[in-house]
């Protein structure tokens, strides 16, 4: 229920007549006139209203993460904040108000008009001090409640304010006849701003009108205000200050030095005074202008000393005890912004760093549990830049941070941040150990990115440096896992079978669940279809017994495959980790090819191969290309199905990944056979020769392609069981076409950028493409980045103009 927004009927008016004629609207004022209630008010009929609170703002990636934690939007890794914020909004009746935005500190006059150009129905309510200055904005100010004039009737909105608030304050009620001269008095000072309004009543109530002293500033009433509490609420008031975020009881209880029972008391008082305010969530906070006053009162200093120690004590005792075990649901996880601050403010001090440093630790299980990449590696590349902490500890938080930027930022994004954990590695007391697992987390990168040279030396590395120690088995996953990929089949079968025995060790499951999985898939691979199937039913029935979700996920996909009776898990899409998400969105694109629904099937897969390129997982990029071929060439848009099986294949072969490689010619093979090339037979005994020394054979789709390959393939084209560059670039010259005409700039645009860019010049939204498009919004974006890199614009207007001259 919110408070009443008394005597700013007309004002409430002005915002409404304003959102109808813009979708930007600005509501300025100073601080204490009620800004924030009258936005309150404007937007609570509003469905989709979406409430920021922008008062510690300090930068523009600040406010699009903001925005988009309250939209409950996780960006994909790669993907910029202003693409995801823009693809929330469009297409969505979303009223988003940024409360108490600075636009000078922010630079966020800048961003909302592109914003708004790139979305149909969004609108965006801003509080302010000023306004941004735009075309496009339209402004409200707000002023101060009259105040009644010496000569005029005692009445209007800001006496009611006044007679409401003291009352509620625990008052008696007010003869005005008897008191005009006192409440005329304390009125004027006000000035009529509603925050001083309200101090000024709650002093009446607690002195009496005629002993409240009159307050001209913010300053004045709450210093008067501050010196009618008792002593243990002027101290809880005094360390609240000192907590630059909300907090709820059970941190203030430790940051006032009392009982959850006592704090609450102590904090409830406050409110009644109009010192602090109640969050909808139950969590504590204070306004800022009162905040910056009640830091500037004596005692500060001992404060501000017992607020941290106060706020370290808690984080330690609610924190997990064990650095490996945290779960989602973790009450702490409420006051994660308290939280947060403690863990940096000890990294700050030499002699608490170790402690942060703990505390980081403990809490990442958490945090990467409840699907907080995002909070997790901010944290963690926070304490490292701090300082150096404990050497083994040190190299944990640096390793974890780098699988957090990763997920979250994309496959290298953490690549420095074990660079930072071999540096904590070699103060450590087993520093071979700590390089061993370094080590291993690179390898694992650079197979997602498909650099599997690279993660095969790595995973080397990794038993090289501790061949006895905890590592070994899951670097011998990871190689066979690299075996499998790079078409080594022989080899990762002995890999993988390595890999299984051991205990039953919690930490150890997935490793067997994992290498079983890659046994089936060698089993698939070499034709052996019944006990691929019977192999990947096995871990999925055992990965559900032992609740090992990822790992399960994943054989699964490769399950769904084989066994299209087979009953998949309902899980949400959106929560999965990108490198299971993919691999489970890919599938879907099968079935629905399988289905028959091409089209879907095609939107689906492009969708796969921007979220991949974009998080730079290389593997599922490759399988995703080679799906949107085969769905492109069911389509019969073979010119765009031959250029998307050409990147699958140079993607592949310079992986190595001969196998997928193999299936791209096979897609190739067909187009050329459908143009009637006489080279469509060549390029199916390529791909028959890299399949047979490896006793591999084609499955899924590319065993539907119907090309009778010559006898053998070209010379030159493979050598030793691989494609040659020459082999290549044979192939991708039987696709290129002869020009008679002089090339433009759009001639350097794909097929799909083509038909993004005429939809932008007819004006749609990336949703609306996306629609006519059968795509997500997600990959029109990633087609108009491509767009603006090849022609080197950077905005949808300037797009549309070049449009507009070549037509």
């Amino acid at each position: 229920m919110l408070k009443p927004c008394l005597g700013r009927d007309e004002v409430l008016e002005q915002i409404w007549a304003a959102l109808t004629r813009s979708r930007w609207v600005t509501v300025v004022g100073p601080p204490g006139c009620g800004k924030s209630l009258l936005a309150q008010h404007a937007v609570e009929r509003e469905d989709g209203a979406t409430w920021v609170d922008a008062r510690r703002l300090r930068a523009v990636d600040d406010v699009l993460t903001a925005c988009l934690d309250a939209l409950r939007v996780h960006p994909a890794p790669g993907d910029s904040h202003e693409g995801s914020l823009t693809r929330a909004l469009d297409g969505a009746s979303t009223t988003l108000v940024l409360d108490g935005l600075d636009y000078d500190a922010t630079g966020a006059a800048a961003l909302l008009p592109a914003l708004l150009e790139a979305t149909t129905e969004a609108r965006v309510v801003i509080t302010s001090l000023a306004m941004a200055g735009h075309a496009a904005e339209r402004v409200v100010r707000v002023g101060p409640l009259p105040v009644p004039s010496a000569r005029g009737a005692l009445s209007g909105p800001v006496v009611e304010l006044f007679l409401t608030r003291l009352e509620a304050a625990g008052g008696h009620p007010v003869d005005l006849s008897v008191h005009e001269r006192d409440v005329r008095r304390l009125l004027v000072a006000t000035g009529g701003l509603p925050l001083l309004v309200e101090q000024s009543a709650v002093q009446a109530a607690l002195l009496g009108l005629a002993n409240a002293a009159p307050a001209g500033s913010l300053a004045e009433a709450v210093g008067a205000s501050y010196d009618l509490l008792r002593p243990d609420q002027q101290r809880c008031f005094r360390r609240l200050a000192h907590v630059p975020c909300p907090v709820g009881i059970d941190a203030m209880a430790a940051v006032v030095g009392a009982s959850p029972a006592e704090a609450r008391r102590l904090a409830m008082a406050l409110v009644g005074r109009s010192l602090v305010e109640v969050l909808r969530d139950g969590r504590f906070d204070m306004l800022s202008p009162i905040r910056a006053h009640a830091r500037t009162l004596p005692g500060g200093d001992d404060d501000l000393a017992s607020v941290r120690q106060g706020l370290l004590a808690w984080a330690d005792r609610v924190a997990p005890d064990h650095e490996n075990y945290g779960a989602a649901d973790e009450p702490w996880l409420v006051d994660l912004p308290a939280m947060r601050h403690a863990v940096l403010t000890a990294c700050e001090d030499a002699a608490t760093r170790d402690l942060g440093y703990s505390l980081a630790n403990r809490i990442f299980s958490s945090l990467y549990t409840s699907m907080r990449a995002r909070d997790a590696v901010e944290i963690l590349e926070s304490v490292l830049t701090s300082g150096d902490g404990p050497a083994a500890i040190g190299a944990q938080v640096a390793r974890r941070a780098g699988i957090a930027a990763s997920e979250v930022r994309g496959t290298y994004e953490g690549l420095w941040l074990l660079d930072r954990a071999d540096e904590h590695a070699s103060a450590a007391s087993r520093p071979q150990e700590q390089l061993a697992k370094n080590a291993s987390i690179r390898a694992e990168m650079h197979l997602d990115a498909g650099d599997l040279t690279r993660a095969e030396q790595e995973a080397r590395r990794a038993l090289e440096l501790e061949p006895d120690g905890s590592i070994v088995r899951q670097a011998t996953r990871t190689l066979a896992d690299v075996f499998v990929s790079s078409g080594r089949l022989a080899e990762a079968t002995r890999a993988a079978t390595d890999a299984v025995p051991g205990s039953d060790a919690n930490d150890e499951r997935w490793i067997n669940l994992s290498a079983r999985t890659l046994l089936a898939r060698v089993a698939l691979e070499q034709g052996r279809l019944a006990e691929a199937a019977a192999g990947a039913r096995a871990v999925v029935r055992e990965a559900r017994a032992l609740a090992e979700d990822r790992v399960g996920l994943l054989a699964e996909t490769l399950l769904r495959a084989l066994d299209p009776g087979w009953q998949a898990t309902d899980v949400q899409r959106e929560s999965l980790p990108w490198a299971v998400r993919l691999p489970v969105l890919a599938q879907d694109a099968r079935d629905l090819f399988t289905a028959g629904d091409v089209r879907k099937a095609a939107g689906l897969a492009a969708d796969v191969v921007a979220l991949a390129d974009s998080a730079r997982l290389g593997r599922d990029a490759v399988e995703a290309r080679l799906l949107l071929g085969r769905a492109l060439l069911a389509d019969d848009d073979e010119d765009q199905a031959a250029t998307t099986f050409l990147n699958a294949l140079q993607d592949a072969a310079a992986m190595p990944m001969p196998l997928r490689a193999a299936d791209a010619l096979d897609g190739l093979a067909s187009v050329a056979h459908r143009h009637g090339r006489r080279e469509a037979r060549q390029i199916a005994a390529a791909a028959a020769a890299l399949r047979s020394p490896r006793r591999a054979v084609s499955w899924g789709f590319a065993a539907q392609y119907a090309v009778e390959p010559a006898r053998t393939a070209p010379a030159d084209w493979v050598v030793d069981g691989d494609l040659t560059v020459a082999g290549r670039q044979a192939v991708a010259a039987v696709f290129t076409g002869t020009r008679t005409e002089p090339p433009t700039a759009f001639d350097a645009l794909t097929s799909a950028e083509r038909q993004v860019a005429e939809r932008v010049t007819d004006g749609l939204t990336s949703r609306q493409i996306a629609e006519e498009l059968f795509v997500s919004p997600r990959t029109v974006d990633a087609h108009l980045s491509h767009i603006y890199r090849k022609l080197g614009i950077n905005s949808r207007s300037r797009l549309a103009a070049m449009v507009v001259d070549l037509r």
